[in-house]
């Protein structure tokens, strides 16, 4: 008897194709969803840079160029205006203080003193006959004085007599009173001539005070025109060098027009210009460093310039330690500004991934060595050699620091 077999409906082959497709279509779903989508690069690894980050001491400095130059530099200028007469030294030449430059002629200027002495004469004069008048008059008074009292002694004496006459009854009364009244105009008399002499002698104080500070002021007038006169002869102020003598004889000079310099040979320092953007940053006292012949220099921030030109404003840093040798006027330095003291910081370098990202972003290397994905940073102070790293960096960490210029579409760097 026949027997119906059932056919199966999950053989070895069907099992096989149902499992290889399921396999797939995971395969498929992985890869859509859970895959790595993001896009890629294979990079060659002799053209990239690969920085560490590092924990560690941090300074924020910023490069400058300065010029030398003096310690000190005194301009010459001209006092007061004229023409040149005579040169003694040239430019370059090596002076003392005192030595005689140039001299100059005005004779506007020597007219006005010599109207100067004779207004003074003058005045001098007036004074003394007003002197001579007052005293005079002095002695006057005091003759006055003395007359009144006489005087008054006389009539107090006759007035005594009178009275005692005229207690006893042998003297009339109108003689009485005639010499009693005589005493009393006197003694009046008298006090009226003390109290006009202290007035005249105050007068006479106040006018003689009056007449010597006139005095003194024509003559303090006449000094100063004098010694515009002598400004006419241009001596050195100090010792030094005379870079610079701007004048030719029979030139005709203004007054405060610029005859010339004298640097002082004592010391260098070094003017330097910066960047506007830093100048609520920059003051006195920061420090500074120079390399010259591979030898590192201290320097010390002394003056900050407060006016910006094109730009930059100007600033002068002086040697703290030893300056090095032979350095010479209008020689260019490249310095170090630190703007900061040193502080501890997670640390990148420099490097031309910078410009690319604007410090937002970078390329961390994976553990394994083998790619580099794109991580956001956040970058802080800077100085030439390394960012400070705010957020996004760990110590340990490698990050590609070289330019992403063909890198901004990519997230993932595979290396090769």
């Amino acid at each position: 008897m026949d027997r119906i077999i059932e056919k199966k409906r999950f053989t070895l082959k069907r099992i096989l194709l149902l499992s290889g497709a399921v396999t797939f279509l995971g395969a498929v779903l992985y890869g859509f969803i859970l895959g790595d989508r993001s896009a890629k690069l294979n990079v060659e690894l002799e053209r990239i840079t690969i920085s560490t980050v590092t924990q560690g001491p941090f300074r924020e400095f910023i490069p400058i160029r300065g010029n030398v130059v003096p310690l000190l530099t005194i301009y010459l200028d001209a006092v007061e205006g004229g023409r040149v007469e005579k040169k003694f030294l040239e430019e370059g030449s090596m002076v003392e203080k005192g030595d005689p430059i140039l001299q100059m002629s005005n004779p506007a200027l020597e007219l006005s003193v010599m109207n100067q002495e004779a207004l003074l004469f003058e005045q001098i004069n007036n004074f003394q006959t007003i002197r001579i008048n007052l005293d005079q008059q002095a002695i006057t008074r005091q003759n006055q004085l003395i007359e009144a009292d006489f005087q008054v002694r006389e009539a107090e004496r006759d007035y005594s007599q009178k009275e005692e006459l005229f207690k006893r009854s042998l003297a009339p009364k109108l003689e009485y009173e005639k010499s009693r009244d005589n005493m009393e105009y006197w003694r009046k008399r008298y006090e009226f001539t003390v109290e006009t002499l202290r007035q005249d002698s105050l007068y006479r104080h106040g006018q003689i005070a009056s007449m010597e500070a006139s005095v003194e002021r024509l003559q303090m007038n006449l000094s100063a025109v004098k010694k515009n006169l002598e400004n006419l002869f241009l001596r050195a102020p100090v010792s030094g060098q005379l870079t610079l003598l701007d004048a030719e004889i029979g030139e005709s000079k203004s007054q405060g027009q610029r005859l010339g310099q004298i640097d002082v040979l004592d010391g260098y320092k070094v003017r330097a210009y910066i960047d506007e953007y830093y100048i609520s940053r920059v003051s006195q006292d920061q420090t500074a460093t120079c390399e010259l012949a591979g030898q590192a220099y201290q320097l010390v921030l002394k003056k900050v310039y407060p006016e910006v030109r094109n730009g930059q404003f100007e600033v002068d840093l002086e040697f703290t330690g030893e300056v090095p040798p032979d350095i010479r006027r209008g020689q260019t330095l490249q310095i170090k500004l630190a703007l900061g003291d040193l502080t501890e910081a997670i640390l990148v370098a420099r490097g031309g991934f910078y410009q690319s990202t604007g410090g937002n972003w970078a390329f961390v290397l994976d553990p394994s060595g083998r790619f580099a994905v794109r991580r956001p940073i956040r970058i802080g102070r800077q100085n030439m050699e390394q960012f400070e790293v705010l957020e996004g960096l760990k110590p340990g960490e490698k990050v590609i620091t070289s330019t992403y210029e063909n890198y901004q579409d990519v997230d993932k760097l595979v290396l090769k």
